[in-house]
């Protein structure tokens, strides 16, 4: 019995763990994505 729940919390918290670095990680490439945008926009204005 608590093998079982044993193995059921590790894959839960593997699985949770690898969701969060995969949303951290396009999070990141989005803020990136419209940063350079904005530094763009922004050497535009000053031009």
């Amino acid at each position: 019995m608590i093998k079982t729940v044993l193995i059921i919390v590790l894959s839960v918290s593997i699985f949770g763990i690898a969701f969060f670095f995969y949303v951290k990680r396009s999070l990141k490439k989005q803020l990136d994505y419209y940063l350079k945008k904005n530094e763009k926009k922004n050497n535009k204005r000053k031009n």
